[in-house]
């Protein structure tokens, strides 16, 4: 798969709730397979971004599946892992407001509040059920990805105000959009 089979806001099936995993399959195999081939595709043709992970709804499989990059920081680890079914199970730490991106809301971040731990399980590859302490940016990225699973969209957790939404411009610097010009009249920003 190629970025072009990531689908972005307002698809619909970005606001369904993803089906859980009853068996780890070739399907499942192969899906997660096209969901590493369209991320590293869509990072390609980005020069200021990393695609740091994937839900398999954004390949619109309604699957309760998640890939996270290994190293973000580091474009040449092209290694992913796999969370299937995966859940919640505790929120802790401070509520933090950090910027967000999104590879199905393009060009659009925004400061969204996370906690800066959260504990959860999930299967892995194997079906072998696992639990896993997330912190900081990682936790922030897996509560997004769960949010995916959910129908929940990133924008929609952002209140609305005049410093919400930024870009990133061609320097790679993230650059304020205006209220009343460009996020007021945006129908992708408010649901």
């Amino acid at each position: 798969m190629t970025k072009e089979d990531i689908i972005i806001v307002p698809h619909p099936s970005l606001r369904l709730t993803s089906n859980e995993i009853d068996e780890i399959n070739d399907k499942i195999t192969l899906t997660i397979d096209n969901m590493v081939s369209a991320t590293l595709d869509w990072e390609k043709s980005r020069n200021h971004e990393v695609g740091v992970a994937l839900a398999a709804v954004q390949i619109n499989q309604l699957l309760d599946l998640i890939i996270i990059r290994n190293n973000y920081e580091d474009k040449d680890d092209l290694k992913f892992n796999v969370y299937i079914n995966p859940k919640v199970i505790k929120k802790y730490g401070n509520l933090i407001e950090d910027y967000e991106g999104c590879l199905s809301v393009p060009d659009i971040y925004g400061k969204v509040p996370r906690f800066s731990k959260v504990k959860i399980k999930y299967l892995d590859i194997n079906g072998v059920e696992r639990q896993k302490t997330f912190s900081d940016f990682y936790a922030r990225i897996i509560q997004h990805e769960i949010d995916h699973t959910k129908g929940i969209l990133f924008i929609d957790k952002i209140k609305e105000r005049e410093d919400a939404f930024y870009i990133l411009n061609k320097s790679g610097k993230l650059e304020a959009l205006k209220y009343e010009k460009d996020i007021k009249k945006n129908p992708i920003l408010w649901k």
